[in-house]
């Protein structure tokens, strides 16, 4: 099990982590932080200054990952992160992939008042370099980087109250925010976040997608919890099962809406391995229209999807990562054409 530890910078998550370490049993601080100092070392100062923070870094998010599943397997128990989120889909990335491996987080929130959160950052002591630098913002002290980030939080608290066990650590000792996180994981009142995601693959896999159209022919996209970019409702086809009935399963699933016959295969598009992804055959399936007596009766399973949209073809090339819109591309296309697409690697052939 995982205790993330979230707030602004400044709101004291390390020091309660380190009280918090001796109240829960077999528990060991993990601070990802030191994933940020080793990838400072480790990447090029190019790739490093195209960010202001390592948290943009999609490796220091699977690293933050891979890094807290090694240290359960080697020591069990628990681990406490120490650890400020203000990015939603930062959040539904790690998090997601650490449900993906079974280990489950309760996700705490420490929010002090702002004027005395205010008061800390101004009383702290202050390197020459903010802690987070990536090599793009060097020389910015910790404490500018603490009151830039006031605002980026602030707009975060909508997501995270409602996602983490908040305590108002306004008047509390680091040893008492301590204890009520302590006393807040044994009786359940931090409850496991929410988000789930299927194991990882551990071969090559067939996922099967369903393009659904509303009465102007905009397609229906869906926004996961887990993972960053919008997507198609579908999902991996399971052993045995047909494509076509794997996409209709992952609608009814994914969106609540029972099709009423199997769709038509509109694009075949093969994605080669990228470690540590194993690719494997995509399909992408026309579903039909929905009406809008249909549309109003969507629901989505609130772990897994966050949101869902009927979209043109421009604004789904905003919203999908850069090889989903083209094989959204190439299978509306098809549609029009009338006849299936092969693709590999998003390039018909």
């Amino acid at each position: 099990m995982i205790v993330w530890i979230n707030g602004a910078f400044g709101a004291g998550k390390t020091t309660a982590a380190r009280e918090l370490i001796d109240l829960i049993p077999n528990s060991t601080l993990y601070d990802p932080e030191l994933v940020g100092a080793q990838l400072r070392l480790l990447l090029p100062p190019k790739r490093l200054a195209e960010v202001s923070d390592h948290r943009e870094l999609p490796i220091w998010r699977r690293l933050v990952v891979d890094t807290a599943a090694a240290l359960l397997a080697e020591l069990g128990g628990v681990l406490v992160v120490p650890m400020t989120l203000l990015r939603q889909e930062y959040r539904d990335e790690i998090f997601g992939a650490l449900a993906a491996r079974g280990i489950p987080v309760r996700h705490v929130l420490l929010r002090p008042d702002e004027t005395i959160l205010l008061s800390r950052i101004a009383e702290s002591s202050e390197p020459d370099a903010s802690p987070h630098d990536t090599g793009s913002d060097e020389g910015i002290s910790s404490r500018q980087w603490a009151h830039d980030h006031i605002e980026p939080y602030n707009e975060a608290l909508t997501w995270i109250t409602e996602d983490a066990f908040v305590i108002d650590s306004s008047d509390l000792t680091p040893r008492q925010v301590a204890d009520r996180i302590a006393e807040a994981v044994r009786t359940g009142e931090a409850t496991s976040c929410e988000i789930v995601q299927s194991p990882a693959p551990t071969a090559e896999t067939l996922a099967a997608g369903v393009l659904l159209f509303d009465e102007h022919d905009r397609v229906l996209l869906v926004d996961p919890t887990y993972k960053p970019g919008w997507e198609f409702p579908g999902g991996i086809v399971e052993r045995g099962e047909a494509p076509a009935d794997a996409g209709v399963r992952e609608v009814a699933e994914e969106v609540g809406i029972e099709l009423d016959r199997l769709p038509r295969l509109l694009v075949v598009d093969w994605e080669p391995p990228r470690p540590p992804r194993f690719g494997g055959m995509r399909l992408l399936f026309d579903g039909g229209r929905l009406s809008s007596d249909d549309a109003e009766h969507i629901v989505l399973p609130e772990a897994e999807l966050r949101g869902w949209r009927f979209v043109g073809e421009q604004e789904a090339q905003r919203l999908l990562p850069p090889q989903r819109y083209e094989r959204l591309r190439w299978a509306l296309r098809a549609r029009e054409r009338g006849t299936p697409i092969y693709m590999e690697v998003g390039v018909p052939l």
